[in-house]
Parts: structure tokens; C-alpha cells; sequence
């Protein structure tokens, strides 16, 4: 079995890889002082955004080889398990930002962290650096850096915390410029969402399960939920939970007009536990109950909504 390594200090994470504790709650490791190792699981009591320094032959995105090479920034949480699988010593390289979630009790980074979504992507779903973005990147590590190497002060906290801020939203940029320009990578998650929730309304999956969910989803498209539901958000500019809802509606405005069936047993054979949240998010999204469009759709066949 693999040994587990815990990083739930800052200091933890500096000792691992031979790098000095400037400070306990940040840091910006070289992985060129790290001494040689193999394969090992880490679990995370910190936010650790690492650089990887590869070609693009060593690591690879599903079955695909990643088509940047000058750098690759993989993100990790609180909480989450990383491991590396190499059955050889290597010797490690890039670098890493690493920070602990008491750095950012008190500050407006810390109420909105959140916000970036990509701290859950899978780690095949990294995000690949251009050459510009990467020396945008390892900017903002030296200003971190730089900060480190002064002697704490009032104004420490505030400009390391800055300088991470502005990586950070960086990266939510960069990421929006990989939706498009990994476009060959991503081609096709959006048809096969249409035909995965297609075939799921034309079996008794929901009857069994209840509704198709988005963590549901981008599990059967082999995508964390986050990724998935951003690349949803670029491509449709709705929710992959607005993309569910607007596939009920359509195959609902279906079936209401089987007078062989009740509201209530159409609500539960979309799946839905109770025939009246159907009608409220009928309601919500065309503008009537299922009952009232079935009247006014079949008066004269001209009305639509």
C-alpha cells in the first residue's frame, strides 16, 4: 500500500520538500530542493496550486496528450487526496503555492474563495498554460515570494493575499480561454449530455433513481461536477442544472398531452417524489401549470410558449 502523507501545515509541506517556513501559513516551493521519490498519496489540509515543469508526452489529458508544454497548474482543496503514480524515483520539478484557509480569515479573498470553481476539477482537468500566461503565472509567484523574503509586517497580509487574489483570477481568465481553445478536447460532452438525458427520460431510470442530477451527469461523461458544469455554463450560457430543467420541460410538453395519463403520474415518471414540484417548476419556467398549457395549446393549435 502506497504510504499517505498528511499536509496539514504549511511547514508540513516545506519539510517534504526541503524548502525553508518563511512564514507558517504561505509559502512558494521549489520542487528542484525536493530529494527523489516515487509513487505516494497526499491529503490536503491546504490549498496547494502546483506548476509543472513537463513535456507534454509525460502526463495526459483522458487519452489525450497535453498539447501545451511550457506549464500545467493542477489545484487542490482542503480535504482532497492526491496521488502520484511514478513506480520510479524522479526527481521532482516547477513549483508550488501553497497556502493554509487561516490565511484568509478577514479578507475579501476568504468570503468569496468559492468562486473558483476549478479548486474540484479533476487533476486531468488542468489547466494548461501558453507561454505568455506562464510567465504571467510565475509572476505572481515571485511577488508572493518577494513579500516572503521582508520581515512581516501590518501591510504582509494584505499584499500576499493581493498577490494570490490576482493568480487566482488569472487563472479563472486562463480557464475561459481553454474552454475555446481545447474545443477538440471538449467537442461532443455537450451531444452526449443531450443523448445521455434523451436515453434517460426513455427508460424507467427515472422512475428508479428520480431526476438526473449534474453531479450524475458529469459522472457518466467522466468530468468532475465543477468542470463539468462550467463547460455547460461556456458553451450554453446556462446551468447544467437549467440545461436539465429545460429538458423535463420539453419531453414534459410531450407527454401532458397523452390523455391517457395524470399530471401525477407524468410528474412521476419524470421522476419527480411529488406530482406538485412538477407543476411548480412547469410553471416557473413556461408561464403556466401543465394543465393550463394542455388547454390553451390544444384550443386551436396556435398557441405556444
Amino acid at each position: 500500500m502506497d504510504p499517505i502523507i498528511t499536509f496539514d501545515r504549511v511547514a508540513d509541506y516545506n519539510a517534504f520538500n526541503n524548502n525553508d517556513t518563511l512564514h507558517p501559513l504561505v509559502n512558494v516551493v521549489d520542487f528542484a530542493r525536493a530529494a527523489p521519490r516515487r509513487q505516494y498519496k497526499m491529503h490536503f489540509g491546504l490549498y496547494c496550486i502546483v506548476l509543472k515543469q513537463v513535456k507534454c508526452g509525460d502526463i495526459k489529458y483522458g487519452n489525450n496528450a497535453y498539447d501545451y508544454q511550457d506549464g500545467t497548474l493542477v489545484f487542490f482543496a482542503p480535504g482532497q487526496v492526491a496521488a502520484v503514480t511514478s513506480k520510479e524515483y524522479y526527481q521532482p520539478s516547477g513549483m508550488a503555492l501553497v497556502f493554509h484557509p487561516d490565511l484568509l480569515h478577514g479578507t475579501a479573498l476568504g468570503k468569496h474563495m468559492s468562486d473558483y470553481s476549478f479548486f474540484s476539477y479533476d487533476t486531468y482537468e488542468a489547466l494548461h498554460l501558453s507561454e505568455k500566461e506562464l510567465k504571467m503565472v510565475t509572476d505572481c509567484f515571485d511577488k508572493i515570494a518577494y513579500e516572503l523574503q521582508q520581515a512581516i509586517d501590518k501591510h504582509s497580509k494584505k499584499l500576499i493575499v493581493s498577490n494570490i487574489e490576482l493568480f487566482l483570477n488569472y487563472c479563472s481568465r486562463f480557464y475561459d480561454r481553454q474552454f475555446i481553445t481545447r474545443d477538440h478536447v471538449h467537442k461532443g460532452v455537450l451531444e452526449k449530455f443531450e443523448q445521455l438525458l434523451q436515453d434517460y427520460f426513455r427508460s424507467d431510470k427515472p422512475q428508479l433513481n428520480g431526476l438526473p442530477t449534474v453531479a450524475w451527469s458529469a459522472d457518466q461523461l467522466h468530468l468532475s461536477a465543477n468542470y463539468f458544469g462550467d463547460l455547460i455554463k461556456k458553451e450554453t450560457g446556462k446551468s447544467a442544472q437549467e440545461y436539465i430543467q429545460s429538458k423535463i420541460i420539453e419531453v414534459a410538453k410531450e407527454r401532458i398531452f397523452d390523455d391517457r395519463k395524470s399530471v401525477s403520474e407524468i410528474a412521476y415518471e419524470l421522476g419527480f417524489r411529488y406530482p406538485q414540484h412538477f407543476t411548480r417548476l412547469f410553471k416557473q419556467r413556461v408561464g403556466h401549470t401543465p394543465n393550463a398549457y394542455k388547454f390553451l395549446n390544444g384550443m386551436d393549435g396556435s398557441f405556444s410558449a
